[in-house]
């Protein structure tokens, strides 16, 4: 039996002064520039439960993929731990999925939905709206950030991708599940608006996404710490043969029964280079 459901998806508009969209991150109490600048515009969407036929959906198609492998790191609660235990198990299991010769992650972020809390941390909490975490442009710009000055030119001549590796830890993410959106349902010249990622020390870029009707928006209900998604933002490959990306959110189910735990999730950001 699946569970498809209807929620509302934070979508996106335009600053309406035509100014460069931004998100500022870690503003101090010095700045008077807001955290934003653009605005969200919710539509009730019909999200699909994938589950029993995610094997439908793969990076090439629909630009996400499931899987069940369960970590062996188990406690996602030190950063150190997490870099020294984590990500090389998850390396080796991007390079099983994907068929990649080279894996660099290069961060993660760990969300543990507190209720109230939304605006003393917000990385910690799940992502209410619709984006794909990098655009082209900044996808290479990770490749020259995190490689070697020696070795990105030639990376980068070669097929890579910017994958995020995304599953629930302690107990199923039924509280604010993870949407994603077929790849062939979306029209990237018009849906894909790039805004600025405004941090202390650098800047990055990502994808904010205009509302398309025609969005066919996936999920896999109650998915447990044994399971996992690969989440694709980036391909070299840009011929139409493959999918380019998957914009993706965190979304209120409104079946969710009453005292379901918060969700916890870790997402792994890694770029995935092919010879």
């Amino acid at each position: 039996m699946t569970s498809d459901t209807i929620s509302p998806l934070n979508y996106f508009i335009a600053p309406l002064d035509s100014s460069r969209p931004y998100i500022l991150f870690y503003p101090d109490s010095t700045t008077t520039k807001p955290p934003y600048n653009w605005t969200q515009d919710p539509h009730a969407m019909q999200i699909e439960d994938v589950r029993g036929k995610e094997e439908l959906y793969n990076l090439d198609n629909a630009g996400f993929q499931y899987g069940r492998e369960a970590a062996k790191h188990a406690s996602f609660l030190n950063d150190d731990e997490i870099q020294r235990e984590y990500y090389p198990e998850s390396i080796d299991l991007i390079k099983r999925v994907t068929g990649a010769t080279r894996i660099v992650i290069f961060g993660h972020v760990v969300r543990r939905r507190r209720p109230g809390e939304a605006h003393d941390n917000p990385q910690s909490q799940p992502v209410s709206s619709v984006h794909v975490d990098q655009t082209p442009a900044a996808a290479i710009a990770d490749v020259q950030r995190h490689l070697p000055p020696s070795e990105a030119p030639s990376l980068l001549r070669r097929r890579f991708q910017s994958i995020n590796l995304w599953r629930p830890i302690s107990h199923a993410a039924v509280d604010w599940p993870l949407a994603l959106c077929d790849f062939r349902s979306v029209d990237f010249e018009k849906d894909l608006v790039p805004v600025a990622l405004l941090y202390p020390d650098h800047e990055n870029e990502s994808f904010g996404v205009k509302y398309n009707p025609n969005h066919q928006w996936k999920y896999m209900n109650a998915m447990t710490p044994e399971e996992f998604v690969l989440i694709k933002c980036f391909d070299s490959i840009q011929d139409g043969s493959v999918a380019r990306l998957s914009p993706h959110t965190g979304f209120q189910d409104p079946n969710t029964p009453e005292g379901t735990p918060p969700r916890e999730s870790i997402e792994l950001r890694a770029l995935v280079f092919y010879d």
